[in-house]
């Protein structure tokens, strides 16, 4: 993991809080420490010379020097790329997937919470669910998306705790995407969330979903471990020293 600047709304933990047991399974000697990254109403990105992102509150690290799109070319720019706990962010602001949590995004702001709000779900780019497990409190959530830069699919691992990750679907197609380099933009890691629909702004101020709405002020926050990139020529790192079979 990259050399990472701590700030208001993300915080290194050290061994207060035991890191996934899946990449230390010697808990007295972890290789890592997790980190916490939170969301208030002021996380709001402000790209340069431009209006404030009011619709979105986010706080995320890019797993890249700052200003080089290209530094993880090396283990991802051919056949298959295994990312654990991203979403991938081309120009156009898509998202190749996205494991979420909560109530979809609708205008007028519906009935919320949803029945499977309390769910981890991973879609691919045109927002199809691929998969959905409880997010249980007190566990890891371990998971692994498989990525085929050139057939353009998906494949999704999952466990919890010291349990080994595990298939959970087939090979899923994922071809709204863009083949090789145009598709795989930037890594992001963190926390987004999309606004409530203000009922008093106007038709096009709803519609503008970057700009307006609403954003509740308690802080929210999720808490990472284990999060890295590799190639798939030696197989799905599993976790405790295995690797397992791609999803074919």
């Amino acid at each position: 993991m990259p050399f990472m600047l701590m700030n208001f709304y993300t915080q290194l933990l050290g061994h207060a809080l035991n890191a996934t047991p899946l990449w230390s399974p010697n808990l007295c000697s972890p290789i890592e420490q997790p980190i916490t990254i939170s969301i208030d109403n002021t996380s709001v990105f402000v790209p340069g010379g431009s209006m404030p992102q009011n619709g979105f509150c986010r706080t995320e690290f890019i797993a890249q020097k700052y200003g080089n799109h290209t530094a993880l070319n090396a283990i991802t720019d051919v056949g298959t790329t295994v990312f654990h706990i991203v979403w991938i962010e081309p120009n156009d602001g898509t998202h190749i997937f996205k494991i979420q949590l909560g109530s979809p995004f609708t205008i007028p702001t519906g009935t919320v919470p949803v029945s499977d709000a309390r769910f981890l779900k991973v879609c691919n780019h045109v927002l199809d669910l691929l998969f959905e497990t409880p997010f249980t409190s007190h566990n890891w959530h371990n998971f692994t998306v498989q990525i085929d830069w050139t057939n353009l699919t998906l494949g999704i691992f999952h466990s919890t705790n010291g349990e080994p990750l595990k298939a959970v679907t087939g090979l899923v197609e994922n071809s709204s995407t863009s083949p090789g380099a145009a598709g795989q933009g930037d890594y992001h890691f963190g926390v987004l969330k999309l606004l409530l629909v203000d009922p008093n702004e106007t038709a096009a101020q709803q519609g503008d979903v970057v700009h307006f709405g609403i954003q509740e002020a308690d802080t929210k926050a999720l808490t990472y471990s284990g999060v890295f990139i590799e190639g798939i020529t030696g197989g799905v790192s599993a976790g405790c020293g295995k690797t397992i079979t791609p999803v074919s």
